[in-house]
């Protein structure tokens, strides 16, 4: 049986190929140290975990949900962003609840792309950004994010017979992987961008809560003129250790949202209520949960730096996300690199390849490893003699 062209022409799930790694790696007796998945160590906050207990056993829970989100979660969602980044929301017109931020950037090219069509994709990115564009029939536009940019696309780098074809651009900051932020200068520049090309920005903001030595990492939808030419994906998975749980939303311009709120009618049935009142517990918690987090990340990322130091790593502390993004030894592919720290530590790492052409020469550490195992992953590092050297 012959596939369809799409699905020849993707590529294997980068960290479903981690995965594998991994489980080859257990099943030879290596004591595997895994610091390739941003997937938090921690627990959900209790107050979180029991409003969900007590929501499963609920009947009216357990019925069809509503498909762009109940009021009730959608207006959390509003007001959240109001106290967060003082930006107001329309909870009926300008939110939709997703299964994860990662389902509907994947599904936001639907809505806008046709075969030939073009999206502009930082690179390296979440590789969601390209696949979502390429399941739509259209073509991705690398930016690149380089190092002396700042990892931050340079716009004024496109070619005008380029902009003037695309359809969306993706941007994402804090950003995943390199740990870069975007200011509001940027922002403003991008809705200046996104206005005389007739673009619509899609904003992965899935990091924003994560921020370090006081820094707090501002909303696209903050600046002025973002609604109109944009939405921002977001989620509880980072903030509140909800990976598992797989609840987000979109925000941002109204028709954007009811388009994409168009193709989840005809694809899913949305989340189920008790995780959506779970949910709502969440974004109306105080702050006590995340100043926590941030600590211990902020002690890891401290941690990771020193260790890396101290191996002959030069690299400025991210200001925010829960990553290092560090380059690869002289002579080394990044492949070769994560290749070379498993078989020699039994440590995994991400090799930034997989993040796209301009990842190669660097790789991801992710701090959502307990201290005492990162610790360990390091210490085998410095006995294995692997240095930037």
């Amino acid at each position: 049986m012959k596939t369809a062209d799409r699905i020849q022409k993707l590529p294997p799930y980068l960290f479903a190929e981690i995965d594998k790694k991994i489980a080859e790696a257990k099943a030879k007796g290596v004591d595997v140290i895994s610091l390739g998945i941003g997937d938090p160590d921690q627990p959900t906050p209790d107050n979180v975990v029991k409003r969900m207990q007590y929501e499963t056993a609920q009947p009216e829970n357990h019925r069809y949900p509503s498909y762009e989100g109940l009021p009730a979660f959608r207006e959390a969602v509003a007001d959240w962003y109001s106290r967060r980044f003082g930006v107001e929301l329309d909870p009926d017109k300008e939110v939709v609840s997703l299964i994860g931020s990662k389902e509907g950037i994947a599904h936001i090219s639907l809505c806008y792309v046709n075969p030939g069509d073009i999206n502009l994709v930082p690179d390296p990115g979440y590789p969601v950004y390209a696949i979502g564009t390429l399941f739509a029939g259209g073509t991705s536009y690398k930016m690149p994010l380089l190092k002396e940019n700042g990892f931050l696309p340079d716009l004024s780098a496109i070619p005008t017979e380029v902009a003037r074809k695309a359809k969306l651009l993706f941007i994402n900051y804090p950003n995943n992987p390199t740990g870069a932020v975007a200011t509001q200068e940027f922002f403003a520049e991008l809705v200046r961008f996104a206005r005389e090309y007739d673009i619509v920005v899609c904003h992965d903001a899935a990091y924003t809560e994560i921020g370090y030595d006081g820094y707090k990492a501002p909303s696209f939808l903050q600046t002025p003129g973002a609604k109109d030419v944009g939405i921002e994906f977001h989620s509880l998975s980072k903030t509140y250790n909800m990976t598992g749980w797989r609840i987000g939303w979109a925000a941002g311009n109204a028709e954007v949202i009811e388009a994409l709120g168009r193709i989840k009618t005809n694809i899913d049935s949305g989340i189920f209520e008790a995780i959506q009142k779970a949910g709502i517990e969440a974004l109306q918690s105080d702050d006590t949960h995340i100043k926590k987090m941030i600590e211990l990340y902020t002690h890891r990322r401290n941690l990771t730096i020193e260790a890396l130091t101290k191996l002959g790593w030069q690299i400025k502390p991210p200001k925010a996300t829960i990553y290092v993004w560090a380059p690869v030894p002289p002579g080394y592919r990044s492949s070769e690199f994560a290749a070379m720290v498993l078989e020699k530590t039994g440590v995994v790492v991400t090799p930034g390849l997989g993040y796209g052409d301009y990842g190669e020469g660097y790789f991801r550490i992710s701090l959502t490893t307990p201290t005492e195992r990162l610790e360990e992953a390091f210490r085998r590092w410095e006995e294995a003699g692997i240095t930037y050297a």
